[in-house]
Parts: C-alpha cells; structure tokens; sequence
C-alpha cells in the first residue's frame, strides 16, 4: 500500500480480515503501515484523516468523531491514533462517549520520544523544536511555507529566537532524511539533535490495546 506523497491526503487501507480499526493522523500513516508490516498485524484496517487538520485543531475532533461513527458497525474495536493535538481535551471527551481508545500523549513527539523521556527532554532545554520524520520530509512546506518563513524570512527570528535546539525524533533515519534534518537545522540556526526512536511507541499502544490476532495477511486497498 503506498503512502500518499502529499501531506495533506488521507488513506484508507485495511488486510484482507480486519477485527480493528485505527483512526490516525495522516501525518502518521507512513509510520503506522510500516509498524503493521513489520508486526504482520493482519487484523488491522487504517483509515486517516488529512494531516492539514493540524492548523484547525479545532476540527479534528468531530473528524475523528465521523469516522468513528461511520465505520462502527463494521470493526469490533476501534482505535485512535492521535495525541490531544491542541484540541484541548475535547477529543479525549468525545473519545470516551463513543467508548474509542487513543494512544496516550499531548502529540506524536510525546509518544514517540516515550512520556517519561518527552518530559525529560523538555525539562533539560525548554527552548526545544521538534521534528518528526514527518516533519523532516515535509519542512519546507510545512514549516517554512507554512509559517510564511518563505515569504517573509525576517520572522525567523520572531517565530525561533527562544529556541536553543532542534531535536529530530527518528523513526527511519535515513541518508535523505539526515541530509533534510540538517538543512533544516542550518535554516532555522539552531544544532541539530537525533534521538532515534523507532516506531515502538505506536507499536507498544497496538499490541496492548489491538490484541493482535494471527500474524497472517497483507495490506490492500480499503473501501472508504
């Protein structure tokens, strides 16, 4: 199953006899079938929503809240694959009147980096910037052009002169990835830290919570 290349679009994929669904962030799909793949979770479907749903935090949780209803029927247990996202609690309230499960964490940098090492990272350098593979891979649009930093690069310093360091938390270094890591790093002038992490958050979270059936199965296509 490829993963959409434009960070805005979202994905539906499932095995051939899903039991669960996984409602994701799209910013995390890539990840997440790369977790399913290498677990042989033949059990699980993903469906994710448009990552672009980050800059109206506002609109996710009733997003999330849609898909739910519109696949309930069809999945025994339903899971959910994002942080808080700035929703301010309001998606975790939603999530446990429609009786759904999410990964524990504020975003995708706590449940990567692990909470514990999250919170240590950020009590040794309050002024740190994160990036995820994600982020590595889409920085010029999504931060630069994002924030209008291509446009107008005087805010540079407006947006990141509190910043002391640039902390990229990796899931699948690569030679390209570290080569965008560091032009990353040199454009906004802070040093660059890896800190590779894998992908065993989103895994530990499947595994307790997905009670993974027989490792049997590969992705196709979903039926949206």
């Amino acid at each position: 199953m490829r993963v959409p290349a434009d960070p805005d679009a979202s994905l539906d994929a499932a095995s051939s006899s899903p039991d669960t669904l996984v409602i994701a962030c799209g910013a995390l799909a890539k990840e997440l079938l790369a977790a399913i793949r290498l677990n042989r979770w033949s059990h699980l479907a993903v469906t994710c929503l448009p990552a672009i749903l980050h800059n109206r935090p506002e609109r996710i949780t009733e997003a999330v809240r849609a898909k739910v209803r519109a696949h309930r029927g069809q999945y025994r247990r339903i899971l959910c694959l994002y942080g808080d996202c700035g929703t301010g609690g309001q998606l975790d309230a939603m999530l446990a009147e429609e009786g759904v499960e999410r990964i524990e964490g504020a975003h995708c940098y706590a449940f990567y980096a692990g909470l514990d090492a999250f919170e240590e990272m950020m009590e040794e350098e309050i002024g740190t910037f994160f990036l995820t593979d994600y982020l590595v891979r889409f920085f010029d649009r999504l931060v630069m052009e994002g924030l209008g930093l291509d446009r107008h690069p005087e805010l540079l310093g407006d947006y990141f002169g509190n910043y002391r360091r640039l902390v990229w938390l990796a899931q699948a270094p690569d030679a390209d990835l570290k080569r965008r890591a560091e032009a990353a790093a040199a454009l906004l002038g802070l040093p660059l830290e890896r800190r590779d992490t894998g992908l065993r958050g989103i895994e530990g979270f499947l595994a307790r919570k997905g009670e993974a059936a027989s490792p049997e199965g590969k992705l196709v296509a979903a039926s949206r």
